[in-house]
């Protein structure tokens, strides 16, 4: 399986293949999700490959089936030149979000990645409060976050930028690149050393495809120039596709998300504002609202500009919706449960009535 080294293949995925015991499939990664099959990049090199009917009757959530990233098990019809994907092997994380007006779905933006780069453009619309979403979302999945401010060469004061996203950032690295200047881009390459999986997510037009381009050393993806409107970018990239870098690594680029809704990250919200859960644990009191208590910690680093009042109401605003959709989430399952032992149980009822 050495051959597949090149498109992330480690020993997570060699010991899942080992324990299954089974040499009538072929590996293959996910490079891209069309409407209709996937191409997956495999010993063959590049192919097209279609859903079993097995699967797709076995498949029960929008998050059983192939993202971007996923390792999975296909036939390959070598007559056809296709293949039929049979199996998806088990995840080592995935960055997902809750999908756009749906109710509790998930949405898989992409899997298996050593790291997400949170990529935000150092002009005036720059949101920090996104990034922190951001931040919380990978934390809970188990998946080191980089913070790339790009366009440096748009900002008036990039130092004082690069400062404010610090305090933002907590334990994840932040680096400023302009791909127009050519500067700090051979730093994001460096994570990419031995084969490892980078997502550049963030909003339309921050740089994403310019980047990946750099990168490349060759114009891989479409890019379009600012627009006059607030330095915004326009958007360019429609789908997600996982490349493969000449020097080395692989890079998955994504569509800008508008919204970016918390599916889960009660866990990545508390590696994320460390900073005020720390304040919360030091009150006088343990049950404390942190509104007009004696001795409370963070109403005293609020007054004291040790703690920033927007940073700390995004916290708040991020916990609810977090609790919001996990009690949504655990209700949705539980009705799920329910409505699928109903069907057993009415499938073995009309068995045995046939049997008598």
């Amino acid at each position: 399986m050495t051959q597949l080294n090149k498109y992330g293949w480690n020993e997570f995925f060699e010991n899942q293949l080992l324990n299954l015991g089974s040499n009538e499939f072929t590996c293959g990664r996910v490079s891209r999700e069309n409407k209709n099959n996937y191409i997956l990049l495999s010993e063959f090199g590049e192919i097209s490959a279609e859903l079993s009917g097995k699967f797709l009757f076995n498949a029960d959530l929008k998050s059983d089936f192939p993202a971007v990233g996923d390792w999975v098990l296909f036939r390959h019809l070598s007559s056809e030149g296709k293949g039929i994907i049979e199996i998806v092997l088990e995840r080592k994380n995935k960055f997902s979000r809750k999908v756009t007006l749906g109710n509790t779905d998930e949405q898989i933006i992409a899997s298996n990645i050593d790291f997400l780069f949170i990529v935000t453009s150092m002009n005036e619309e720059i949101n920090f409060r996104r990034i922190e979403r951001y931040l919380t979302l990978a934390n809970e999945c188990g998946i080191t976050p980089v913070i790339v401010l790009s366009k440096s060469d748009l900002c008036v004061n990039p130092e004082d930028t690069i400062k404010e996203m610090i305090k933002t950032a907590g334990k994840a690295a932040v680096h400023s690149v302009s791909t127009i200047e050519n500067k700090g881009v051979e730093l994001i390459a460096e994570y990419l050393i031995d084969n490892k999986t980078g997502a550049l997510v963030g909003s339309s037009g921050v740089g994403k495809s310019t980047l990946i381009n750099k990168l490349s050393g060759a114009e891989l993806m479409e890019v379009k120039d600012i627009s006059s409107y607030k330095d915004k970018g326009k958007h360019t990239t429609s789908h997600r596709e996982l490349i493969i870098l000449p020097g080395g690594g692989i890079i998955i680029d994504t569509p800008g998300m508008r919204e970016l809704q918390m599916w889960e990250g009660s866990e990545g919200l508390g590696e994320t504002f460390s900073d005020i859960e720390k304040l919360l644990s030091e009150c006088k009191f343990n049950d404390c609202t942190h509104t007009s208590e004696p001795g409370c910690a963070v109403t005293e680093a609020l007054e004291n500009g040790r703690l920033d009042e927007g940073r700390y109401k995004s916290y708040l605003k991020l916990k609810k919706e977090i609790r919001y959709f996990e009690r949504r989430k655990d209700a949705n399952e539980m009705a799920a449960e329910k409505k699928k032992w109903k069907s057993i149980t009415k499938r073995i009822r009309n068995q045995n009535k046939r049997n008598i």
